[in-house]
């Protein structure tokens, strides 16, 4: 008997994304959560199980359905499921408060809330009672914690949700599967709202698909691979390029609920992890953990790393001190289904370094100005994108759609940056960020490239802060290397051999922490409003 691989598939849909990871990958294991190990098989058997249950719950293809909880294995299940029945899936933001949660829920329209109340010790369901009347399309709630193993005033526990999946057969269940299209909605994420409320942006199943193919293809995920999923997943870069990456490969997803360097080392060497991917933070805070060396990381073979920025120190540090044979830069929004340009494996340093690689197949990409005329390449201006990968629109919201998507298609950015001779595109900031210093234009990421390459920086952000004489001025926020004594007056001067000027920060301030959103992105307003 054969004991050949079987044949690559190429499902059209997530439902069909399980069953081909049954046929394909049995007996492999699918998630490892704590002492929970679940073969694909069993991943199988689990999600259709849920997506009975969910169906007697009256549950139907459309139907919106919110997620707030953290990276776990019940979150891959529930998730799988929701897809498997049709229903769209609304990821809540775990740092969310009541009343920010309250809003996507209702702007949403979601009919049932899955949720792991007690996560860091929030009580999300007491934050969103406080917040305000019950969401008006809030059917029902379903206890991901397991709080008893009944059903509960409106809601109900996931072993209670679990026993009504004998009134549907697996052979309905299937049939309602089979009926979901590759152009179906299958999420509807919310945008971290960093100005004005959070737009829910629709991703479809097909895009889903087709996008992570390529990003698999191309970072190089394996069949066998052991995938350490620091990104939450309620974020593209968790749920997409982690979760749903992993299934279309056969790898294991190691989910982390928080990250905390020691633990993700323990994890790695424990379970021989050899895929991670996270926003450039994850990478710094292993360099620089003391306990670094205590530690087996010799598993570490693929990583990626994606941000509108990513610092060139980092990326060189990483090849120099990490174990990674692939580490490559990447760029993307929710927008376009999270990934729009990678490097490729045989980039050399540089590339990796400096850019953030080149489109997927079968995307567009062009640097325009501001009246979206394309810019010579080599030249500045912002990022707009066309192709398969980008969303339909913002769910019930057709202005901010407009403003996003033009009438040819191209979704604007928001994003600066431009091109060099091999295709490879170069962030250099937000359109937001930027700052005018007696009236010459400073892109803070320049000066936090410049300021990576110090050696007594760990992190820095770099923001715009008032001045009476040049209007406003550069201020950074910097997290010294442990160990490492350096004053404010150091940091400018290094500065100054090195930057124009108007670009050198007028301020530095020494930080233990920089303020960020659960994805790791530095949220600058917060500094700002500090300033």
């Amino acid at each position: 008997m054969s004991t050949a691989p079987l044949p690559r598939v190429s499902p059209q849909t997530l439902p069909q994304l399980v069953r081909s990871g049954v046929a394909r990958f049995g007996e492999r294991e699918a998630v490892v959560d704590g002492p929970n190990r679940v073969t694909y098989e069993d991943l199988g058997e689990q999600v259709t199980t849920a997506a009975r249950g969910l169906l007697a719950s009256g549950l139907r293809p459309g139907d919106r359905v919110a997620i707030w909880a953290p990276n776990s294995l019940r979150w891959v299940v529930s998730a799988m499921a929701l897809y498997s029945v049709g229903a769209i899936v609304v990821p809540v933001n775990t740092r969310f408060k009541g009343h920010e949660a309250r809003y996507v829920l209702e702007k949403s329209g979601a009919r049932m809330l899955l949720v792991e109340n007690g996560f860091l010790g929030n009580d999300y369901l007491a934050l969103l009672a406080a917040a305000g009347p019950r969401p008006p399309d809030l059917e029902t709630v379903i206890r991901l914690d397991d709080p008893s193993d009944v059903e509960f005033g409106d809601g109900v526990s996931w072993p209670a949700l679990l026993d009504r999946s004998n009134q549907v057969t697996p052979e309905e269940a299937a049939a309602v599967g089979d009926d979901v299209a590759p152009d179906d909605v299958s999420d509807i994420i919310f945008t971290s709202g960093t100005t004005g409320h959070p737009k829910g942006v629709q991703l479809t199943h097909g895009q889903s698909v087709r996008v992570y193919e390529s990003w698999s293809d191309i970072a190089g995920l394996q069949e066998g691979d052991r995938y350490l999923v620091t990104l939450p997943f309620f974020h593209a870069g968790g749920n997409k390029a982690g979760m749903i990456a992993s299934l279309l490969r056969g790898a294991t997803i190691v989910p982390m609920a928080t990250f905390d360097a020691r633990d993700a080392m323990a994890l790695i060497e424990h379970e021989r992890v050899s895929v991670m991917n996270g926003p450039p933070t994850i990478y710094n805070s292993i360099l620089d953990h003391p306990d670094r060396e205590k530690f087996d990381l010799s598993s570490l073979r693929m990583a990626a790393t994606g941000a509108a920025v990513v610092p060139m120190a980092m990326v060189l540090r990483v090849h120099a001190e990490l174990p990674f044979t692939t580490f490559i830069t990447a760029y993307g929004l929710t927008e376009c289904g999270g990934t729009a340009t990678m490097c490729r494996p045989s980039d050399g340093p540089a590339t990796v370094a400096e850019t953030n690689g080149r489109p997927l197949p079968g995307v567009e990409l062009r640097i325009v100005d501001r009246a979206g005329t394309p810019v010579p390449d080599g030249d500045t201006g912002e990022v707009v994108i066309r192709g398969y990968n980008v969303t339909r629109g913002y769910f019930d919201d057709e202005s901010a759609t407009a403003r996003a998507i033009d009438a040819e298609g191209w979704l604007h950015t928001g994003d600066v940056g431009s091109l060099d001779d091999g295709g490879n595109l170069r962030i250099t900031d937000r359109l937001g960020d930027m700052i005018i210093v007696g009236g010459f234009n400073v892109y803070p990421a320049e000066v936090e490239q410049a300021l990576a390459h110090h050696e007594a920086v760990s992190e820095v952000a770099v923001v715009g802060v008032p001045d009476d004489r040049l209007g406003e001025v550069g201020r950074a926020y910097v997290i010294r290397r442990p160990g490492v004594v350096v004053a404010e007056p150091d940091i400018i001067a290094w500065c100054r051999e090195r930057l124009a000027n108007f670009k050198v920060p007028r301020s530095v301030v020494f930080v233990d922490d920089l303020p960020r959103n659960a994805t790791g992105k530095v949220l600058k307003r917060r500094l700002r409003d500090l300033a």
